[in-house]
């Protein structure tokens, strides 16, 4: 049985709450005084772009660790008022083939090789994010222009599904050997204007909760409170079947944002609200302390330049695939076990922790690492296009790959939550590639690799997608393709723009965004038969538009931040292409 909380009533008072020692106080795991809850957290963070005291953006560090990311995105742009707090989506989950994963070809592939987490996104507002500004709820009179110094305080939820078969959440990409789960995420940043101060003891803090039968959370969401029940699934966590169909609602209410998911193959339904009374806090730049606060969304309509300043992707209305988080491997070595203890008598340990992979991904030889973990100097660390990182100090700033870690065995191996074994089976080896820097820098993985969605039987089935619609019905007429991935590549001059590529240079491919064809997902009420967004490659049989593939997502977009690629502004293709 779980140790007794205590956190709800933390919830409901005013006053403000130190950070514990371990908790979600830096979303990447750099803070030099707290630790973070999940080893490995960084990959479902929200990545920065730093703009300095002339406005001119660069690519963010944190403690002196870059920790940039690759998102593909479809962003979902309207100027009907409530268009940015009040979002529904129809969606089909991905459905993993039978056999298993494939180690040296892209063969066979499972969802959580490809991606740790598609996710909705949505800006809310957060007076104590940056730039530590007043903000007014669902409303456009916010400004959110990267080099405005009155922007209001923004904060990003990101709506993630874990895809499943690759446990625990606590150090692994999934929260059940066999089902999808959810969570609401939510991250701010600890920054004045022009990062001018930055409190680096927590300079990302995220809030996350996953989605509840109950609407209650799973364990204290906050960042200073965080623990392993937080990101332990209960009997109340909504778990979903692969292949189920889901209605996903994102709407504002008296008391925060309101993330819902109806299961309309099951009929279960999952909740949270980003709420005071549900334990949601937002942090003090200056010690870090949490208050309670309700989190609304931040604007009316979805109108292009209505974003979180401090974000590299130019995120709105968001609709988006996290890449570069797995390495498939022969085997895996050095060992980095994972073991913490909280002040309530929680705990987790992990001692079958490895930092570098053998084989598969990295050919006949051992792969990046390992790094020491007291000094973080590293060993045989390489960058895009497979080359030598030209440094082995994981803390220089600098795009490489340092380490795959966190990498685990295949078959059985025994962690230890709360002092009860508990026995977790991977299908395959592999690394995450996500402790001592954020991401596959060399770009050589499974997400990089022709084993996305494309109708043959060794290939996970294609998230599908119908809309979004605000107030129930109205469609977004218009939409923009982007990617932030030409950041994490070493060779992109982001305020140029030369270098900045995707595809990135190393990949075998790189997947995008396509209509097609369904027999699952049903059309919404007036809007005739339409065609899915689907994500990953050409379908068979199903496929009617790629949009030139890659090439959609466009070019460097200077004007704000070379290290992401947009694409024009173009309408909606949803609703005039008829499958």
């Amino acid at each position: 049985m779980m140790p007794a909380l205590g956190w709800q009533a933390t919830a409901a008072a005013p006053a403000s709450v130190k950070p514990n020692p371990i908790g979600g106080m830096d979303c990447n795991g750099f803070s030099p005084k707290y630790k973070s809850v999940k080893n490995g957290l960084g990959g479902l963070c929200t990545d920065p772009v730093k703009i300095d005291k002339n406005g001119v953006p660069w690519k963010f560090e944190d403690n002196e660790h870059y920790i940039g990311h690759d998102e593909p995105s479809v962003k979902f742009i309207s100027s009907r008022p409530g268009s940015a707090n009040d979002i529904t989506y129809f969606m089909r989950l991905s459905k993993d083939p039978a056999a298993k994963p494939t180690v040296n070809s892209p063969a066979v592939s499972k969802y959580a090789e490809l991606s740790p987490a598609p996710w909705f996104g949505l800006p809310l507002c957060d007076p104590k994010s940056y730039p530590q500004n007043s903000c007014t709820p669902n409303s456009d009179s916010n400004s959110s222009a990267i080099n405005d110094p009155n922007a209001a305080g923004s904060a990003f939820m990101e709506l993630q599904f874990y895809p499943p078969g690759f446990g625990p959440f606590l150090d692994g990409p999934s929260c059940d050997a066999g089902r999808w789960c959810a969570a609401l995420t939510i991250d701010s940043l600890a920054c004045t204007f022009g990062f001018a101060t930055c409190n680096n003891n927590c300079i990302e803090p995220v809030n996350f909760s996953y989605l509840q039968t109950d609407g209650v959370p799973a364990g204290p969401p906050s960042p200073q409170l965080t623990d392993v029940s937080t990101l332990s699934p209960n009997k109340k966590t909504l778990e979903m079947r692969q292949g189920d169909i889901l209605r996903v609602v994102m709407r504002d209410t008296a008391h925060g944002l309101l993330a819902r998911v109806d299961d309309l193959s099951t009929g279960q339904s999952g909740s949270m609200v980003a709420s005071a009374a549900n334990g949601f806090m937002n942090t003090n730049i200056a010690d870090c302390s949490g208050t309670p606060f309700d989190f609304h969304a931040e604007f009316s309509s979805a109108k292009q330049q209505n974003q979180v300043p401090w974000a590299a992707l130019e995120g709105g209305v968001l609709m988006q695939d996290e890449l570069g988080h797995f390495e498939a491997c022969s085997s895996v070595s050095s060992r980095l076990p994972v073991s913490q203890s909280y002040p309530n008598g929680q705990s987790f340990s992990d001692p079958n922790v490895y930092q570098v992979c053998n084989g598969g991904a990295e050919g006949n030889g051992p792969g990046e690492g390992p790094c020491n973990p007291a000094t973080g100097i590293c060993q045989n660390a390489t960058t895009e296009t497979g080359a030598a990182c030209p440094t082995n100090d994981s803390a220089s700033g600098v795009n490489c790959e340092f380490s795959g870690a966190n990498c685990m065995i295949a078959g059985p191996r025994i962690t230890m939550v709360n002092g009860k074994a508990v026995v977790e089976r991977w299908p395959i080896a592999g690394c995450q590639e996500n402790v001592f820097q954020n991401g596959d820098l060399d770009f050589d993985g499974s997400s990089y690799q022709a084993d996305w969605p494309d109708g043959s039987r060794g290939h996970p089935t294609s998230f599908e997608y119908i809309g979004p619609f605000t107030g129930g019905a109205h469609p977004y007429p218009n939409i923009q393709f982007e990617t932030n991935v030409a950041a994490s590549e070493i060779l992109c001059n982001t305020i140029t723009g030369v270098g900045c590529t995707a595809v990135p240079k190393g990949a075998a491919f790189y997947p995008f965004w396509s209509l097609g064809s369904t027999r699952a997902l049903q059309a919404s009420p007036g809007l005739g038969r339409l065609c899915v967004w689907n994500f990953g490659n050409v379908i068979n049989h199903q496929t009617v538009q790629t949009f030139g593939k890659t090439a959609q997502y466009g070019t460097p977009d200077l004007a704000r931040f070379g290290g992401t690629l947009t694409s024009a502004v173009l309408p909606n293709p949803q609703l005039t292409t008829r499958c």
